[in-house]
């Protein structure tokens, strides 16, 4: 949206009116009424429209500016189809349940914390979604602390820090490819300059949980034993089922684009499929589409493996195109550059500038609830910040990621707090300080960003951080 045409400059009072009012009516529809985020968004729209033509200016101006926001959003749409049919076909492949099954045998009666973390971090990266592996994985390691006498919250804040460090570095995952393509970063690119962030805060976590699990005395773990023969059953647990891990990384490190890369995942599971259960092309296409579904008869389970498919995008495709339709609204009626001119004079470092954005991401998630918007608004309004400082687009795609995506289930009223809260059985301000991996990704992210560390500059010049 660098080259958005600003048809009009509203007065500072102008501008953070608009902003209080379309950030407290999302945030009301949300947390209020638990409305689906595209319905206030689309609200947010006619509010700026109706302003917009108050001041005169014409339709057709307002209507090229949302067009014109939508169009930054078409690469991740391409990118979700590819990825809701990577699931599936990860599913029918076996990919993903064997990768479930062979993180059952890590757990042990030692270090449970530890391996709670590890364990949720593998499977949400293997399916890059935090929310399923919280809602599953997650409500099962729920009932085994309980079995074990363990702390539930820090049960839940261990879970929440492994969902959610999948969440960020999978290449499934939907906020992970927002942010990388509304900052125009190649996917593995981005996720690979995260590591200096989530790979320290990785560590640390490990290490806190390691040292929470010595005051766990009980050893009962037969609960997982369940869930593994349930796996089975499946038939589709097998060593070959891993090769399309092996084959994404082939393709991640001789840095093949990430349309390609997905494509021709997909197409290789779906021919390793064959191997251990032939399907019709009715029933392939249907899979495709609609995603696999599984018949095992634990719900659990069952609740894990059905998923994937093209139809399982469409809300978070909907999601991404209105709220950058609101993005380039609020760029042609000039509210971003006004309130980020108003910041200018503090916005003259690299530090003071990655420090911005993450507590605008953070704040987005505090008063919106909604980690795609955090993201979305977050990445448009900085990015001309970071790009006067001389910043690769890769610097802001890591913060809007680890100030973003990551903090929204820390927010109680936010759609992952609620979520999370409901699912696991506790309360988020009693998982929050146990979430050890949410808390040190925006700390970290910021450090460096006044250290000057890890951050990749665009210009040769010297710039002060």
């Amino acid at each position: 949206m660098n080259q958005m045409k600003k048809v009009y400059t509203p007065s500072l009072p102008e501008a953070l009116i608009l902003t209080i009012l379309i950030v407290g009516l999302i945030s009301f529809s949300i947390i209020k009424f638990s409305a689906a985020p595209q319905i206030p968004i689309l609200l947010s729209i006619f509010v700026l429209i109706i302003f917009g033509l108050i001041k005169k200016i014409s339709f057709k101006d307002l209507e090229t500016g949302m067009v014109i926001g939508a169009q930054n959003g078409l690469s991740a749409v391409f990118l979700f189809f590819l990825i809701g049919i990577l699931i599936a076909a990860w599913m029918i492949s076996g990919t993903i349940p064997t990768l479930i099954y062979g993180g059952f045998h890590i757990v042990t009666q030692h270090f449970f914390y530890a391996i709670v973390f590890v364990l949720t971090a593998i499977v949400g990266t293997s399916i890059g979604s935090s929310l399923t592996t919280s809602a599953t994985l997650g409500v099962a390691f729920i009932g085994i602390a309980s079995a074990l006498d363990a702390s539930l919250a820090i049960t839940a804040g261990a879970i929440v820090s492994g969902a959610f460090f999948g969440d960020k570095m999978s290449p499934l995952s939907d906020t992970t490819n927002i942010a990388s393509s509304i900052m125009k970063v190649d996917l593995f690119e981005h996720i690979r300059n995260m590591a200096w962030t989530t790979i320290p805060a990785f560590i640390i976590s490990c290490i806190g949980y390691v040292i929470l699990s010595f005051n766990i005395s009980s050893k009962n773990m037969t609960r997982l034993s369940g869930f593994q023969d349930s796996l089975v059953h499946t038939h589709l647990i097998h060593w070959y089922s891993l090769l399309p891990i092996v084959l994404l990384g082939i393709f991640a490190y001789k840095k093949i684009s990430a349309f390609i890369s997905l494509a021709f995942n997909s197409f290789f599971a779906i021919i390793l499929s064959y191997f251990h259960h032939p399907i019709s092309g009715t029933e392939l296409f249907q899979v495709l589409f609609n995603g696999y579904v599984s018949h095992t008869g634990n719900k659990m389970i069952d609740s894990l493996l059905t998923r994937g498919g093209l139809n399982s995008m469409m809300f978070t495709m909907s999601l991404v195109i209105l709220a950058l339709c609101m993005a380039g609204l609020t760029l042609t009626l000039g509210i971003i550059p006004v309130l980020l001119q108003s910041l200018s004079r503090g916005l003259n470092k690299i530090g003071t500038v990655i420090m911005s954005a993450a507590f605008t991401a953070i704040g987005v998630n505090v008063f919106i609830g909604e980690q795609y918007l955090s993201v979305i608004l977050t990445g448009e309004a900085f990015q001309q910040s970071f790009a006067r400082l001389g910043l690769a687009n890769k610097n802001l795609s890591r913060v809007l990621e680890d100030a973003g995506a990551v903090v929204n289930p820390l927010v109680p009223w936010s759609v992952c707090g609620v979520f999370l809260t409901k699912v696991l059985g506790v309360g988020t301000l009693h998982y929050l300080p146990f979430s050890f991996f949410c808390l040190l990704s925006p700390i970290l992210t910021i450090f460096f960003g006044f250290t000057g560390k890890t951050l990749t500059i665009k210009e040769t010049e010297k710039i002060s951080a």
